[in-house]
């Protein structure tokens, strides 16, 4: 499946920018809009923690939001399939719309198992790369399989489903993130704890 634009209607679009800077927002936000990419395998405790980030965010009155891979396969995403092609296109448009929430001054916390690093380079060039937090949820094969909280790892085992991240397609770990998460050792409040640190480091958030 090809996800190109039209040529035909290339000559009609034309981009429209705010009268609002984002440094505008931002000033009311007393934050700077970005991504917060966390990848990791299924079971790595991707959704546990970016749920605890979320919260402690907000009760630092700051204004983020949840782009969670499954949510938006119900919605945004739900005429994609888990084919090579639809699971770039998968993560072409929640980098797109994460990029929208970061122009808008907002701190966009995404949650995607996102294997491939050529992918998550896409996204990172899309938000830019002084906006995008990558944020590498490590943890070991074994650890995340007896987790198995979806029982998807049984279903992989089993055959039942094909191309399935760590067990029959790979998973590529990031060489450079910005923030690493070894979830086999440290519960999930202090992992949180980490990515916060490191957006107060950064100057994302302010007290």
């Amino acid at each position: 499946m090809v996800y190109n634009k039209p040529a035909s209607l290339e000559p009609t679009l034309f981009y429209t920018r705010s009268r609002i800077r984002q440094a505008d927002r931002e000033e009311v936000f007393r934050q700077r809009g970005c991504v917060v990419w966390l990848t990791g395998l299924s079971g790595s405790g991707k959704t546990t923690i970016i749920r605890i980030l979320e919260v402690k965010l907000h009760f630092l009155r700051h204004i983020c939001y949840t782009l969670d891979g499954d949510n938006l396969r119900h919605g945004l995403n739900s005429d994609l399939g888990f084919s090579a092609a639809d699971r770039e296109e998968n993560i072409r448009r929640a980098g797109e719309v994460s990029a929208l929430f970061a122009d808008a001054g907002l701190i966009t916390l995404c949650a995607f198992i996102s294997p491939f690093r050529s992918d998550r380079e896409k996204i990172r060039r899309i938000v830019t790369p002084e906006r995008f937090v990558e944020v590498y949820v490590n943890a070991p094969l074994a650890v995340c399989e007896r987790r198995d909280p979806k029982g998807l790892y049984r279903r992989a085992r089993a055959g039942e489903i094909v191309d399935f991240t760590g067990v029959t397609s790979p998973y590529e770990p990031p060489e450079h993130p910005q923030v690493e998460l070894r979830t086999d050792r440290e519960i999930p409040e202090e992992s949180a704890e980490k990515v916060i640190a490191h957006l107060k480091e950064h100057g994302f958030v302010q007290l």
